[in-house]
């Protein structure tokens, strides 16, 4: 089978909405390692100096919807960490699915051809649009790693990372 691909089109891998879909896979099972942790140790059990899950997730929630949207509205913001208002278990995974219906929402308005754009996210991490998401999700796979261990060092058997 021979293909070609015009001059002004790129080969890809995969499509928008396929990696849409591989991010929103992790994040559902973010959700439920976070549903695993009993209230208490999800916001005090730390090992090693690590911060509790609790601030991890904080920071994903803090650069998952913003950096997006700064991506499909071309706004500048700072990263904003502060989220002292996040103090039930409940409270947070409220602010999770309210994230990843954001997400769906600024991903429907970003077009194909804008992912190899440069951008600066935060004001200060300059990448590409490709580069700023792959990042967003490389972090949360990393933190959610870190909860695993949490969870495992509780006694807690995490949720299996290949059921997305």
């Amino acid at each position: 089978m021979n293909t070609t691909i015009a001059e002004n089109q790129t080969p890809s891998v995969i499509t928008s909405s396929d990696l849409l879909n591989h991010w929103q896979g992790h994040r559902s099972l973010t959700r439920r390692a976070i549903e695993a942790f009993p209230e208490k140790d999800f916001f005090e059990f730390s090992v090693g100096g690590m911060r509790p899950f609790a601030a991890m997730v904080k920071e994903l929630l803090a650069i998952a919807a913003p950096g997006l949207r700064q991506i499909a509205t071309g706004s500048t913001e700072e990263l904003k960490e502060d989220l002292d208002q996040l103090n039930t278990k409940a409270a947070v995974l409220a602010a999770w699915d309210e994230t990843t219906a954001e997400i769906n929402q600024y991903w429907a308005q970003i077009p194909d051809e804008k992912f190899k754009e440069k951008i600066v996210t935060f004001g200060q991490y300059e990448g590409t649009v490709w580069s700023s998401i792959f990042y967003f999700i490389d972090n949360e796979i990393h933190h959610r790693a870190q909860g695993y261990v949490f969870l495992r060092a509780l006694g807690i058997e995490p949720p299996y990372f290949w059921e997305r």
